[in-house]
């Protein structure tokens, strides 16, 4: 086991998997020269070549459909997205093309794909740079939609994700790629559509993914100095979701309470409260809560911003009504 940042093993994952495979490749503003906006393809260029580490113009409607066309055609590419809010540039040959082309085709097309990059919150980067787009990907048949909290899922998940016959949208945070980790010299995979329960619990399941799992880990961690035992679910991935174990988790605990930083309307919490109601409603002995971002953009203001993202005492707060313990 040895230490490495979540830049380190994004890197390391696409590297592993470029060694086995040539129709691999890395495309995207500043990946190669630059060894990438967040330096998570370091050396790529070095050991790869410009054929396949590609900088591109800052232009994703052109790369991205450049990347479905050749997908289409015997590659495997990955696609970097500077942020996904940029990716929006080129949605329609996402939405329109690679997550359709299989069932347009009837099979005679598949698009093995990988669009990767950060997601969501990263500071003060304005309300058009902080959005949480993974129920966006996620509501589409056809995508799988992957969002890590950590180093160890990441490359696995990304390893994954690249061997994968589908298109898989990859979601990062600006906020993680100096997280470190130990992880393990030798190969692993971690499937997707398999959450992990981080911490087992019996009175209430707190179901979370990617960056804002810190919080969630955080306040079960808390929670338990009052008594409380808390079981921590990461998702991992958002599309498909394991509805299994979210639902084993609530029939033992009883009470479910989803932190998600994301907008409430159509959220991945909407979904998954649709989805425990209905297959384990006589398990409940209280309302299932969500904890989410404020229905409003993302302010630019660092006080604003403050009140604007969920709170560790929020989420602690929101646990303790759950079991209906006042403060």
């Amino acid at each position: 086991m040895k230490e490495y940042t979540f830049r380190e093993v994004i890197a390391q994952a696409m590297s592993e998997e470029m060694r086995k495979d040539d129709t691999i490749y890395l495309m995207g503003e500043e990946v190669a020269e630059y060894n990438g906006a967040y330096k998570a393809s370091k050396g790529m260029l070095d050991e790869f070549g410009p054929k396949r580490v590609i900088d591109t113009p800052i232009a994703e409607l052109g790369f991205t459909g450049i990347a479905i066309g050749s997908a289409m055609n015997g590659n495997r590419p990955i696609v970097e997205y500077m942020t996904f809010n940029f990716s929006l540039v080129g949605i329609d040959q996402i939405i329109s093309n690679a997550a359709k082309i299989r069932q347009m085709s009837g099979g005679q097309w598949n698009c093995p794909i990988v669009f990767r990059g950060p997601t969501a919150s990263a500071g003060q980067l304005g309300a058009t740079h902080s959005q949480a787009l993974e129920s966006w990907y996620a509501n589409i048949p056809g995508l799988k939609v992957v969002v890590p909290s950590n180093p160890y899922d990441a490359k696995g998940l990304l390893k994954t994700a690249i061997q994968d016959n589908d298109p898989v949208i990859f979601m990062e945070s600006e906020q993680m790629y100096g997280d470190k980790m130990e992880i393990p010299e030798e190969e692993y995979y971690i499937p997707l559509g398999k959450a992990d329960i981080k911490r087992e619990g019996t009175d209430v399941t707190l179901v979370s993914f990617g960056k804002i799992m810190k919080l969630a880990i955080q306040a079960a961690e808390d929670l338990a100095k009052e008594g409380i035992s808390v079981e921590v679910i990461d998702l991992r991935t958002v599309r498909p979701i394991d509805y299994d174990t979210v639902l084993e988790s609530v029939k033992k605990t009883n009470r479910m309470v989803v932190l998600e930083e994301a907008w409430p309307l159509g959220s991945i919490a909407t979904e998954l409260t649709y989805m425990v109601q209905q297959k384990a409603f006589d398990y409940l002995d209280a309302p299932i809560k969500r904890i989410t971002t404020p229905d409003a953009p993302a302010p630019y203001s660092a006080p604003l911003f403050a009140e604007w993202f969920p709170k560790l005492e929020k989420v602690k707060e929101e646990l303790r009504k759950a079991l209906y313990i006042k403060a």
